[in-house]
């Protein structure tokens, strides 16, 4: 698949004129910073240098002060309390953060986690009558809830209590909780909106601890567990995310994480001195994940939750040997996915690709679906057979709502639920062939024709010697980088080979560049460009091409350079535009 190159320049020239004046920074950063919405000096300020004071009041979130003093009655009454989350890494760290925090002050409290497999995602009826039939009169229920109209009827009925703080998109009518925390609510003001789950349980312990007067260090020192979720979740790294992310990673590369966070990252192998976003989402989170995906997600809250130092090892290691086996299983399955889909002539016009296999691993269908859609960019649901029925996740391409294109087929689905980009759903068996036939017909009228080939968004042109220590210096504090704030990616135009480009890799077919730009006193540049061995030759020949590509910092023996990680690359022979 050939990537689209879109250049950002949406910047008032004004406005980054201005910027760039009293920041005494580049064009070039001014422009960047625009682009994010950065767009004076006092809001430079609060990027660049983020702070605790900036979050928010919790009790701002429609809900949180009856939330508050429910379970302050309930620990006044020595009722038992019920921390019940989802089986993901988001739902497990806010399990974990809240559970942790009231354990400390409380002791009739336990938590629950739903079985991927015999429940599924969300507050399951099996989890209602379990904490009916234990006692439980309060579920402090996170990352799940907002539509489980029919379970909250039920918890009523059985006199259980639930308060949900989920973050979710709300439906039309709302569970009957006995309270409801999230800030997408239509009538609750609260002034950020993309907090995680484990954002919302952090909410949640803010506000218990500022109406009980308990130190504010008992409330950051969750901070690492937050980054975690807000890494994994693909939430913006915006508002309160970003203060939250900044701090978190802080906690942790200082050797401050907490005790499960910590042995995740040894037992992860994670050599560089500075951990980022993309460590947590591709080292970190996969671990968290697998516990659901391979055992039960019970088993990651026992990691985050452990204060026993031989027991955090053993779990650790069980967590990481669930890990193992998923990549395998996902391997495995994807290959059959994409010889599914290659026998299929109904894949070779579809805008839309929906696979089905009984006997698939429920617990690796939405990591397979990314997988497809590496190889065909189009939305992608996989399902499996569970429980009598169809089971399975979706994901998107850029710009798409698969979200929108189930809610649309919604009158042949059990349930759904999820995000504009990922979603999971529900499905009689009798119903896959209605349901692949209509959501190719909702994608196809929907989706836009551009949407269906992957798009690289180029912050900026640059020359090699606009990559100056003061650059990269200020460039490195544009971090964390996620979703609404990437990092920066960068296109240079007319570059060469200066003699030392080569392959590498033990199949040879990665290119290790070195490259320059003549117009520009040669200036040169070193990096790396990951399954571009085809492109050698060219290169070896002399060949210009415009390059793109990230900065990254390679530590070796001591010392600091900076590399292209390189996304994409045009001979110029062969443009047609950029």
């Amino acid at each position: 698949m050939e990537n689209r190159w879109n250049i950002l320049d949406n910047a008032n020239l004004e406005v980054v004129e201005t910027l760039k004046d009293s920041l005494s920074v580049s064009e070039i950063l001014s422009k960047m910073l625009v682009e994010r919405g950065v767009s004076s000096f006092e809001a430079s300020k609060l990027f660049f240098r983020p702070s605790l004071d900036h979050l928010h009041d919790p009790f701002l979130m429609k809900g949180m002060q009856k939330a508050i003093d429910r379970i302050a009655l309930a620990i006044k009454q020595e009722e038992k309390i019920l921390v019940y989350g989802d089986y993901d890494v988001d739902g497990t760290t806010a399990v974990s953060v809240v559970y942790d925090f009231f354990k400390q002050r409380y002791e009739h409290l336990s938590y629950y986690i739903p079985d991927r497999y015999s429940e599924g995602y969300g507050i399951s009826p099996q989890g209602v009558e379990y904490a009916a039939e234990n006692n439980y009169s309060v579920v402090i229920a996170l990352d799940c809830g907002i539509k489980a109209i029919d379970k909250i009827a039920r918890a009523n009925e059985l006199g259980v209590d639930f308060i949900i703080c989920d973050h979710h998109t709300p439906g039309t009518t709302l569970p009957e909780a006995f309270s409801i925390i999230n800030p997408k609510q239509k009538d609750c003001t609260y002034p950020y909106k993309e907090l995680p789950g484990c954002g919302i349980g952090f909410k949640l312990i803010q506000a218990y601890a500022q109406q009980f007067d308990i130190n504010k260090d008992e409330v950051f020192k969750y901070l690492d567990l937050v980054t975690v979720a807000i890494g994994c979740d693909i939430v913006p790294i915006t508002g309160e995310n970003r203060v939250i992310a900044h701090y978190g990673l802080k906690k942790i590369n200082a050797g401050n994480a907490f005790l499960g966070v910590q042995a995740l990252i040894d037992i992860s192998d994670v050599r560089r001195p500075q951990l980022s976003i993309e460590d947590l989402v591709f080292k970190i989170g996969p671990r968290i994940n697998a516990a659901g995906r391979i055992d039960h997600g019970k088993k990651a809250v026992a990691l985050l939750t452990q204060p026993d130092a031989v027991l955090l090892k053993q779990i650790a290691e069980a967590v990481n040997e669930n890990n193992a086996t998923r990549r395998g299983i996902d391997k495995q399955i994807t290959a059959e996915a994409l010889d599914m889909m290659e026998e299929d002539p109904f894949y070779k016009t579809a805008k839309s690709t929906v696979l089905f296999k009984k006997d698939w691993h429920k617990g690796v269908v939405g990591i397979v679906a990314s997988r497809l859609i590496e190889n065909h960019y189009k939305p992608t649901i996989v399902l499996t057979e569970s429980n009598g029925k169809a089971a399975g996740s979706a994901r998107s391409v850029k710009g798409y709502s698969v979200y929108n294109a189930i809610d649309a087929c919604s009158d042949l689905l059990e349930q759904f639920g999820g995000h504009k980009y990922a979603a999971g759903l529900t499905i009689k068996l009798e119903n896959i062939d209605a349901f692949r036939n209509k959501f190719e017909e909702v994608v196809s009228r929907t989706i836009k024709p551009d949407m269906l080939s992957p798009e690289i968004d180029i912050d900026a042109e640059v020359n090699f010697n606009d990559i100056t220590p003061k650059f990269i210096r200020i460039l490195n504090q544009f971090a964390p980088f996620g979703p609404q704030n990437m990092k920066p990616v960068f296109v240079t135009r007319n570059v060469v080979d200066a003699s030392r480009t080569a392959l590498v890799g033990k199949d040879k077919k990665h290119v290790k560049f070195h490259v320059k730009q003549e117009a520009f006193n040669d200036a040169e540049m070193k990096g790396i460009g990951f399954s571009m061995g085809e492109h050698y030759d060219k290169i070896k020949d002399g060949k210009s091409f415009d390059v793109v590509y990230t900065i990254e910092e390679n530590h070796w023996n001591g010392n600091i350079s900076y590399e292209m990680n390189v996304k994409d690359l045009r001979f110029c022979e062969d443009k047609t535009s950029a």
